[in-house]
């Protein structure tokens, strides 16, 4: 159900001048605040955190929606991919299963928020050295690369017109918390946010604070750092994309991305 619903106690028939009309109830319209955002105490002191900020996108899901009874196919195909990418981030995170539990490449999520066409999901570095960092990294490509391997191929079968890539953008930096500390804010996640939607690219990280170098030799060497415009922050920033995807880019798109 919807996070907030009138429910039928709380209205009441009121007599005005043109007719009896539907009302609500006095308490049931207070009671819409900002307390259902589910922060807590929003003026509470902001803690700030470092963190690795990584946001997936489902390119062409607002089509996707477009289709014919969309109430039909957009449940089935979220229930399926929800389910499928919290199962892809705990098992690549996993080095091994033991009895009393699992060892971890990295740690996991502190936040995972979805954002209508794709999910967010946080990181505390304070505790993380540069190889679980990157291996997050790594992660979050082997991710992309398994979606079009494994679950498209799958969701073919099952929905028309499946969004036919995930798209990644990571950025790491300081995040300040809200409220309770349910929900973050931060440079970094804007970021991530714009790093997804760069070109006809599918993933892309910030070079700051994330050095290609320190992921395992076979990864480092498909990543090549570029300079471009981020839009809404900055003409001069420094990302690392994989060639394969820069090389399939246009002679226009290329313009886009700056030798350093």
């Amino acid at each position: 159900m919807p996070k907030f619903l009138i429910p039928n106690e709380d209205r009441v028939i009121i007599a005005t001048p043109t007719g009896r009309r539907g009302a609500i109830k006095k308490d049931a319209f207070n009671r819409f605040n900002e307390s259902i955002l589910g922060l807590g105490t929003i003026g509470m002191k902001s803690i700030p955190l470092n963190a690795l900020s990584v946001i997936f996108d489902l390119e062409g899901f607002t089509n996707f929606c477009k289709q014919i009874d969309p109430q039909l196919a957009v449940p089935e195909y979220l229930s399926q991919f929800l389910n499928w990418i919290f199962e892809q981030v705990k098992t690549e995170l996993v080095e091994e299963e033991r009895n009393e539990g699992f060892l971890t490449w990295s740690e996991l999520p502190i936040l995972s928020k979805y954002l209508g066409d794709g999910l967010l999901f946080l990181w505390n570095t304070e505790m993380m050295n540069e190889t679980q960092i990157a291996n997050v990294i790594v992660s979050m490509l082997e991710i992309c690369q398994n979606y079009v391997k494994e679950f498209l191929p799958k969701m073919s079968k099952i929905v028309v017109s499946p969004p036919a890539k995930l798209r990644c953008g990571i950025a790491r930096g300081i995040v300040y918390s809200v409220g309770d500390g349910n929900d973050f804010v931060g440079p970094c996640i804007n970021m991530s946010a714009r790093l997804q939607k760069l070109h006809s690219l599918t993933f892309c990280f910030s070079r700051r604070g994330l050095d290609p170098k320190a992921l395992s030799a076979s990864y480092a060497k498909d990543f090549v750092v570029k300079k471009v415009d981020i839009r809404g922050i900055g003409g001069d920033e420094l990302v690392c994309i994989l060639k394969n995807e820069y090389d399939k880019l246009t002679p226009e798109e290329k313009k886009g991305f700056l030798k350093i």
